[in-house]
């Protein structure tokens, strides 16, 4: 990416007369170059991007942009990672899926659409010319092309008196003090899951629930993540995909449907997408267990038995049916069996939490999963640490 901006310095003609790329920078190329790509609006932008990718004058072949944003996403991830930003989160690959930066590029370059409206999908389609009007409309379309832009140039060189905010690109990742963790997601995910959020939930994801440190019981998950406020439920199948949802409201356990409109459901590998709700149904979010006529387990759109993404109370099943897409939120099937089994399951609370939720989370096992508390009366064991505790003050 530095050779990418320094030769588009160089082609920027300021005379206003065609004329070949300059033998260096000058300070007004740099000046105007540097003002485009950071304050600029998508047209100015665009004519910068345009000379960073070639010095022709004219169109340029899709195969060159689509080769210019695995570029500027892989010089993200890197610049992160030099400089110690990435609040918590790694750069690991899943084993056995294509590189995170190869799929939140080939996202990115699927927002480009042809003149016509056309997308460009298809090896075929590389070939096509893309002029200036259409990667001004490219760089409108995906915001995150001028982000990533953005934060290259002013994390990448250090500029100084630099006001950019990486909490909002990029949330702080917490996890109970002590705790050894590795997530599902990579910085570049969870780079493309949070620009979905609410822009009040970007800054900071809590871990609610994970079946690596809380074990693998659907108990325990109604437990940790019950009343814990908005959150994004992600999950890897045993055959790598990986795939979740963002719950816009907390969960409650009850045999009724809830949620809102700004729930949506999202794939992470083998491809990035996000699916927002159609205004078909209400089917947004369902969590029921303990009951013997309706099913038991989490679920997030279409309808029961046949949902989006289901989560079944017999703990590490699932299901995800779609034919051809889920009624609620216009998804595919998400998993890579439309029955799947899986070994992770996270769960993260985005955004701040409420002083409720801290005060939950800082209850009892025995408080949040009533069959641990069950079984320890059944057995005729007392619970030691009930006289130990101090008084809860009432509630208002």
């Amino acid at each position: 990416m530095v050779t990418r901006l320094y030769d588009g310095m160089r082609r920027v003609n300021l005379t206003g007369t065609a004329m070949g790329p300059s033998e260096g920078v000058s300070q007004k190329q740099f000046t105007v170059s540097m003002s485009h790509l950071l304050k600029g609006n998508s047209e100015e932008k665009s004519l910068v991007i345009l000379k960073m990718i070639s010095a022709t004058e004219g169109p340029v072949k899709a195969r060159e942009i689509e080769k210019f944003t695995e570029d500027l996403v892989g010089s993200v991830a890197h610049v992160l990672e030099h400089r110690q930003e990435l609040r918590g989160w790694t750069q690991k690959k899943g084993p056995g899926s294509p590189p995170r930066v190869q799929v939140l590029a080939a996202q990115l370059f699927s927002e480009m659409k042809l003149p016509g409206g056309e997308k460009l999908l298809g090896p075929q389609r590389l070939d096509c010319d893309c002029d200036r009007a259409t990667i001004e409309d490219w760089v409108f379309r995906a915001p995150h092309v001028a982000t990533f832009l953005s934060v290259v140039i002013h994390r990448g060189f250090l500029l100084l008196g630099s006001s950019l905010d990486l909490s909002a690109l990029l949330p702080e990742r917490q996890v109970d003090q002590g705790r050894e963790f590795e997530s599902v997601l990579d910085v570049l995910s969870v780079i493309y899951v949070n620009s979905h959020l609410p822009r009040e939930r970007r800054h900071r994801w809590r871990l609610l629930f994970s079946s690596e440190l809380h074990g693998h019981s659907f108990a325990q998950l109604c437990g940790h993540i019950t009343h814990g406020g908005p959150c994004v439920v992600l999950l890897q199948d045993h055959d790598g995909h990986v795939f979740g949802g963002f719950a816009s409201c907390s969960w409650e356990v009850k045999p009724q449907f809830q949620g809102d409109d700004k729930c949506f459901l999202f794939s992470i590998s083998p491809s990035m997408a996000v699916y927002t709700c159609t205004g078909y149904n209400d089917h947004y979010m369902y969590l029921n267990h303990g009951q013997q006529t309706i099913p038991n387990g989490l679920g997030m759109g279409g309808q029961h038995d046949y949902f989006g993404l289901w989560i079944d109370v017999d703990f590490g099943k699932g299901h995800s049916k779609a034919k051809p897409t889920c009624t609620t939120y216009n998804s595919p099937q998400l998993s890579a069996k439309e029955n799947f089994r899986f070994e992770k399951l996270e769960v993260w609370a985005v955004g701040d939490a409420s002083e409720s939720q801290l005060a939950k989370s800082s209850r009892s096992i025995l408080d949040v999963d009533p069959e641990a508390q069950a079984l320890l009366e059944i057995t005729g064991r007392s619970r030691q640490s009930q006289g130990l505790r101090e008084v809860p003050e009432d509630d208002d």
